[in-house]
């Protein structure tokens, strides 16, 4: 399909970070603390961690059945996915929707993360939390915090990878808020001129805490050398399988229970060779649809390259500005976005 999202990309002025993204272009189950915890805690003690839970078995008539609500009547075939395997247990998808706030706390035009002072921001996340549930009570909502961990950017910076990674006190700062807010937290990556097999164990010492997970941005990951920005970068299955082969041994070493992965897409080169990602028990995969714009515009993207090519789970992107800017200006409600087949388990804001 033609490629009809441009990517628009705001330079801020004082670290040359980019604002993304591009235009469009079941019930709690109980816990208890298990001894391994202070082992985790102790390999990040400059890290603000979660203590560790133990999960009962998985339901697998009820992951079934909450599958199959899922697809939403889909009489396509091709949701839910078939052939994908059953999580750990402790798995978050899809007993619950993860609803997220994504961003980054040194730029406001990046998200709103990082738009709004901290206790606003935290208040309105609470209240989209609401939104949700109210929407589809039926499914129990997670809050979480996506924060861009390593940002592409205008400055090439001293090694000339046109990237820049985040403090760890700037993370420990957006892990602490989590807690207040009894939010999971997702670290995201840009790789632009570099690349994700260096990036992401860079970031091992909090991907082994129970309650923080990963997203990847082919967006900016700009195999031909292309400064991000410039054109869409692009990720391949292979980029995505080593993520997650990362992801799930870390899950297997530490006991953890399952990652979620999210991948953002609005493009058809933006993920190839879909057909050829690898899932494991250790991870659940968010195809998340990125991009903003009016609301015929994302049902494109929806139907183009969420639904006509499956992976595992989907998620919905919304942009408090950017998908007001063209008529009928317009940002879809939860009960819009619950319309599409299959249902998006995964919701962000921007």
């Amino acid at each position: 399909m033609k490629n009809i999202f441009l990517s628009t990309v705001l330079l801020l002025s004082s670290l040359g970070l980019f604002s993304n993204c591009s235009q469009s272009k079941g019930g709690k189950q109980e816990t208890q603390v298990s001894a391994p915890a202070a082992q985790v805690a102790a390999k990040t003690a400059d890290t603000i961690a979660e203590p560790k839970v133990v999960y009962p078995p998985l339901n697998k008539k009820l992951y079934d059945s909450l599958m199959k609500r899922l697809a939403h009547g889909d009489t396509t075939g091709k949701w839910p996915v078939k052939n994908t395997p059953y999580p750990l247990p402790g798995a978050i998808l899809p007993f619950y929707r993860v609803v997220a706030f994504y961003g980054n706390l040194y730029a406001k035009k990046m998200g709103i993360l990082g738009e709004l002072p901290p206790n606003e921001m935290l208040a309105k996340l609470k209240g989209e939390v609401k939104n949700w549930q109210r929407a589809d009570p039926q499914t129990p909502v997670q809050p979480a915090l996506h924060y861009i961990a390593v940002v592409a950017s205008g400055d090439p910076g001293k090694d000339k990878k046109y990237r820049h990674r985040m403090p760890f006190k700037q993370i420990d700062t957006v892990l602490g808020l989590a807690k207040k807010a009894h939010a999971i937290v997702f670290l995201d990556v840009q790789v632009a001129l570099s690349n994700i097999k260096t990036e992401l164990p860079l970031l091992e010492k909090y991907l082994i805490m129970p309650q923080v997970h990963f997203g990847m941005y082919p967006e900016f990951s700009m195999k031909d050398g292309s400064l991000p920005g410039r054109k869409i970068g692009t990720y391949d299955a292979a980029d995505i399988n080593y993520v997650s082969g990362y992801l799930a041994g870390l899950v297997k070493k530490y006991n953890l229970p399952p990652k979620i992965l999210i991948v953002h897409r609005f493009t058809a080169k933006m993920v190839t060779n879909y057909k050829n990602i690898k899932l494991h028990p250790e991870i659940q995969l968010v195809m998340d649809m990125d991009g903003w714009g009016e609301p015929d515009l994302k049902e494109g993207t929806w139907r183009y390259f969420i639904h006509n090519e499956p992976v595992q789970f989907t998620g919905f992107k919304l942009f408090y500005k950017n998908d007001l800017k063209k008529a009928p200006h317009h940002m879809l409600t939860p009960e819009e976005v619950l319309k599409k087949k299959p249902y998006p388990i995964y919701i962000q804001y921007q």
